[in-house]
Formats: C-alpha cells, structure tokens, sequence
C-alpha cells in the first residue's frame, strides 16, 4: 500500500471524487441508471431493464422462463453487486465513502467553506482546528465566507432534491417544468421540501449523518470491523516523540485534518467510521518530510494490519495497567 501514500494521494482521490459527483448527476439524465415511476420502468446503461413480468402478463412466455428472468436479470444482479460492494468494504472498509460517494464529497467542500469561515469543520466543533492552505500558511477564519458557507449548502440541497427526482422522474420533463415555470403541484413540493431538509442536514448535520445516519456507511463499517485484516491506518508509536514538534505550533497535523473528526492515531475501534480518505497520511507525510523524517502514519493491511490491532491492543492494556496502578497508589 506504499504508493497510495505517495504526495499526489489527495489529488487522485479527488479526480475519483468528481468523476462519480458527475456520474451521480447526470446517470438519470443520460437513462445511465434510473427507475421511471411514470412508466414503472427501470432504466440500465441507456437501455430498459426488463424482468419478464409483463411478458408474462402478456402470455409471451411461460411462468418458467418468467422465473429465471427474473433470477438472472433481477436477483443475481443485486447479488452480485451486494457481494462486490462488501468485499471492497471487508478488505478496506468505508472506501466508497472516501473515494466516491457524492454526500461526503459536499461534506468535504462545505467543510473547508466553514473552515475558513469559523476555524471550525462543524458548528458543534468545540475547539478551533488551525490549518495551512496550499501555500504553508495558517488559515485565519474570514466571516466573509459564512454567505459562499450558505450558498454552497443551499445549491447543493437543491442539487440533491432535483438529481433525486430525476432518478423517479423524466429528467427531461422535471427540467423543462422547472425552466418555463411550469413545475406541477407534486414536483413543487418535492424540491421545496427536499432542498429544505437537504440544505438543513448539510448545514446542522453532515457529519452525523455520514457516522450514524447513513446506512452504507454503516454496513461497510460493521464488516470492516469484523476482518482483522481489514486496511487501517497504522501508527508507528516507537516514533509518538515526534509527534510533539508535528507542524508546530498548530498541533497535530493528522487530528485537524480528518474530515469525520477522528483521531486517526487511535485504536481501530475508535475508528470505527474512518472513510479511508487518507487526509491523515498526506497531512502527516507533508509535516515529517518538513522535518527531513519520514511519516509515523501509513495503511496497512492483511497481515500488517493484524500485527496494528495487536500493538494497539499491547498499548491499550499497558495504559489501563498504568492508570490503575496510579490509582492504587493515590488511593494509599
């Protein structure tokens, strides 16, 4: 895994990031996938995606050809995808979410929007995260910004609560409605009410939603949890000293970084929804190469990975021997 630590890490990420952003947009316009309420039609790669019931209705084929249409193009498919999906997610964990999913991809952009306008990545944030824009120098919070802070939210709920409808829809219909001011009754209130709760969720709630809300995150957590050779971020605690002097004085280059708000030095089960977006690692690289070290943050996985789990498990225990051991002794 040492080239996905490489400088351009965070650049590669966000190409992925766009492409599918774009994709997510633009799948119902262009028939990519998208299931038509209007026809009860679902919609495949620009192409109808029958699963033989009408042509039974219809008497065109048997109840058994009906049958195995419907296993071949309508259970195996999800099957398949399902089992791809999980996979990905039991060897490296929540990776859609950091490499794809279009949600955390505006979290990430309002993120550094309120950033910039508050020092903060959230408002319920209780300290102040210092950070350093592209040229080494400390972001110092502008209240100009809370307006683009505002905007961006505001778009981007509106984007979500038209994209939505266009997946049930006629994208072509929904957009010509909208345009000449002819939206009906039904699509009025959708995307009044859908970019209201939209925009409120990605203004309050953002971070919460991805952690506790959003079920695919959650799926690929719980089984990343259950593989202890599941990817993780890996500490090299011999070198903890020099996370002392690590992009000083701002503190820890890696806590400010995370865009969920993790501590990416702790143990895996407190990590429990690190998208592995890897902001960590290229933060820390940038900070140790600073200092002429190398980084104290990389992936691992498979073996590696169980070796992490067991050092962190090693620390954890000698931590807990220490407090009580203090404890004991305060309590004579």
């Amino acid at each position: 895994m040492a080239s996905l630590t490489a400088p351009d890490l965070q650049s590669r990420r966000l190409r992925w990031q766009v492409g599918f952003f774009i994709f997510f947009l633009l799948a119902p316009v262009l028939n990519l996938f998208r299931f038509d309420l209007t026809e009860t039609q679902l919609w495949v790669l620009g192409f109808k995606w029958s699963l033989g019931i009408d042509a039974l209705m219809k008497g065109e084929i048997t109840p058994t050809q009906a049958g195995l249409e419907l296993l071949v193009r309508g259970l195996l498919p999800i099957l398949l995808v399902v089992a791809a999906f999980l996979t990905v997610a039991w060897k490296y964990g929540r990776l859609y979410c950091g490499w794809l999913c279009p949600h955390f991809s505006a979290v990430e952009l309002l993120n550094q929007a309120l950033h910039r306008a508050i020092g903060k990545f959230s408002l319920w944030d209780k300290h102040v995260s210092k950070r350093r824009d592209g040229r080494g120098e400390l972001v110092q919070p502008r209240k100009a910004w809370w307006p683009v802070f505002l905007a961006l939210s505001l778009l981007l709920g509106f984007a979500w609560a038209i994209t939505l409808l266009s997946y049930l829809l006629p994208p072509v219909r929904i957009w010509s409605h909208l345009f000449h001011g002819t939206l009906t009754a039904g699509e009025a209130r959708f995307l009044l009410i859908g970019t209201a709760v939209f925009t409120a969720e990605f203004v309050l709630a953002r971070h919460l939603f991805c952690r506790f809300g959003c079920a695919v995150g959650l799926f690929q957590s719980l089984v990343w949890m259950a593989n202890p050779k599941g990817m993780v971020v890996a500490f090299r605690r011999e070198r903890a000293k020099e996370c002392r002097t690590c992009d000083a004085p701002i503190g820890s280059a890696c806590d400010n970084a995370c865009p969920m708000r993790l501590h990416p030095r702790d143990i895996k089960r407190m990590m429990f929804s690190c998208v592995q977006c890897g902001q960590c690692l290229s933060q820390c690289d940038r900070s140790q190469g600073q200092q002429d070290r190398s980084p104290v943050l990389n992936w691992a996985v498979g073996v590696d990975a169980v070796r992490e789990t067991l050092r962190q498990k090693k620390a954890e225990q000698a931590l807990h021997a220490q407090q009580a051991a203090q404890v004991s002794k305060e309590a004579r």
